[in-house]
């Protein structure tokens, strides 16, 4: 009898552990994305002072594909809004790529948008899917008809960051 109340007990505790992980929300972490913060493993002096333009890596994306090591440096312009788990960064001609945070490890907050800074990772240049397209819309809350107007997959500049640090 003992055994079958344990068992149970196990039960239920289960059962109301994972009601509760599948209602939590989450939210970009708090802060105010002030010079110098830092994000995910960081961003090593040597890459700070090394960083390329996001132009410079699609240049070096054109001839190889991949980057497995770089560091760029440029102008956040969106930021996920239900997790900060992904960024954009805008081009000098007003293009923007895709970042996102290396194994799903870490999380920025909303108020990295309109700051510089330094990403460290790996880039590649890939075709990206409509169903992914249009996941990353919604994540951005554009309206139904924007994400409605996606019909095509597109090639763009993703980055994998390992560390964000924010310059300016």
């Amino acid at each position: 009898m003992k055994k079958f109340l344990l068992l149970v007990s196990l039960g239920l505790n289960g059962l109301f552990y994972a009601q509760e992980s599948s209602t939590k929300e989450y939210s970009p972490p708090p802060g105010n994305a002030s010079a110098g913060d830092s994000y995910g493993a960081g961003v090593s002096q040597k890459a700070e002072h090394t960083a390329i333009s996001p132009r410079k890596l699609e240049k070096k994306l054109k001839k190889s594909g991949t980057i497995d090591h770089v560091a760029v440096k440029g102008t956040v312009t969106d930021v996920c809004d239900k997790k900060g788990c992904w960024i954009t960064l805008q081009t000098e001609d007003n293009e923007r790529f895709f970042v996102k945070m290396k194994d799903y490890a870490f999380f920025v907050p909303t108020a990295l948008k309109g700051k510089k800074v330094v990403l460290e990772g790996k880039a590649e240049s890939r075709e990206i899917s409509v169903d992914e397209l249009k996941h990353y819309a919604e994540d951005a809350k554009k309206s139904p008809e924007e994400i409605e107007k996606i019909s095509q997959p597109e090639n763009e500049i993703r980055f994998l960051a390992s560390g964000i640090k924010v310059v300016e």
